[in-house]
């Protein structure tokens, strides 16, 4: 394959990938080549004997602020020698929330370089100069954007050509039209839960073998759950 989408990881802990990303789908995706992982260690670009790539904020406060010609001598070594720019993305809680049609979008392009912060983030100038788009995975802190970067990236993966078996499980998912995917069931036809010594059973209709009034029940379910778990998608 001569269009491989890349992702390149501006990180202080490179060791961390491809982690989780290296296994399943994911994984052999990344063995045939089908997309590819590059870390650039920001440690590497530091000055000091110390490999120091933070220091204190100014104004006070606690904890401890990227410093920005760090980032800057990162991007530009992942931008070397690239026939196209790739959008750059740090991973932050302040960011716009990771959605579907995001992803979707990063996925048709040639590939993403991602900044994932640590300690108390990363100089405000350097994100502006460079104009990185701030994406959020949720409203909660973690310790760096490592783990977050890995979300972003699987959600793009599996998302390009010849990752996922069949097509048709990408366009009956949850969000491709604003509702939750409809409830999905499989074998045994009858379940017999031991803890609570409760039989459950798969819905009649599911049985029945009329796919147009399967397709019209999906649809249903999909908008009770959307009500039930995220009424603000509606």
């Amino acid at each position: 394959m001569t269009n491989i989408w890349s992702a390149k990881i501006l990180t202080s802990i490179p060791e961390t990938f491809p982690g989780p990303l290296n296994h399943s789908i994911i994984g052999n995706a990344l063995k045939k080549k089908i997309w590819d992982c590059e870390t650039f260690n920001l440690k590497y670009f530091s000055t000091d004997k110390h490999h120091t790539i933070d220091d204190t904020p100014y104004g006070g406060g606690p904890g401890m602020i990227i410093k920005p010609d760090i980032v800057e001598k990162a991007v530009n070594k992942a931008m070397e020698n690239m026939e196209k720019n790739l959008p750059l993305v740090y991973m932050t809680p302040a960011g716009e929330p990771l959605s579907q049609k995001k992803l979707e979008i990063f996925s048709k392009g040639p590939g993403i370089i991602i900044l994932c912060g640590r300690f108390e983030g990363v100089d405000e100038r350097v994100l502006d100069a460079y104009n990185f788009e701030r994406i959020s995975v949720g409203d909660y802190i973690l310790a760096g954007g490592e783990i977050a970067a890995m979300n972003l990236i699987e959600g793009c993966v599996r998302l390009l050509p010849g990752v996922v078996g069949k097509m048709e499980s990408l366009q009956n998912e949850s969000f491709n039209s604003d509702l939750l995917e409809y409830p999905q069931y499989t074998k045994p036809k009858i379940w017999f839960d031991e803890k609570h010594k409760k039989s459950y059973e798969v819905p009649d209709i599911l049985l029945a073998g009329n796919h147009q009034k399967i397709s019209e029940w999906r649809k249903k379910q999909s908008i009770i759950k959307t009500k039930k778990y995220r009424p603000e998608l509606l």
